[in-house]
């Protein structure tokens, strides 16, 4: 649908159709979108995965979450990166990265939300919640 003026095509594409609708404010949250027929939370989506409904709507993320898979990737940097898929609080999976100790990051590891855009990569950076103390477990 064509508009003249921009304001008016932005109120056209909120978050009823699936559009995430981010906040300026909130530069340093996480958002998602939930679906309205079933409740799933999902990350960057246009459809439900579950009902395939394009009914969502935006929310905003506590930005706690768990360490479900962690590896540490030598390509395309001159040194050594975590790659982690994180589960957020709110039941949403989300790939980010765990600042830390490379061989300290482990699945199961509580994390919070650092900073919602590393300036190189883009992607979500968290922090240990608990210190790693794997040598007395």
């Amino acid at each position: 649908m064509y508009h003249r003026s921009g304001n008016v095509a932005q109120q056209a594409a909120g978050a009823a159709t699936g559009v995430l609708d981010l906040a300026p404010a909130d530069t340093e949250a996480v958002f998602f979108q939930r679906c309205t027929w079933c409740g799933t939370a999902m990350y960057h989506r246009v459809l439900c995965p579950v009902c395939r409904g394009s009914d969502l709507r935006t929310e905003r993320s506590e930005g706690t979450g768990t360490v479900r898979h962690s590896t540490v990737v030598h390509r395309n940097t001159p040194a050594a990166r975590n790659v982690s898929l994180i589960e957020m609080a709110e039941g949403f999976v989300l790939r980010g990265r765990v600042m830390g100790p490379l061989i300290g990051i482990h699945s199961g590891d509580r994390v919070r939300l650092s900073t919602a855009k590393d300036p190189v990569r883009g992607e979500p950076v968290f922090q240990l919640v608990d210190e790693p103390y794997r040598a007395w477990t």
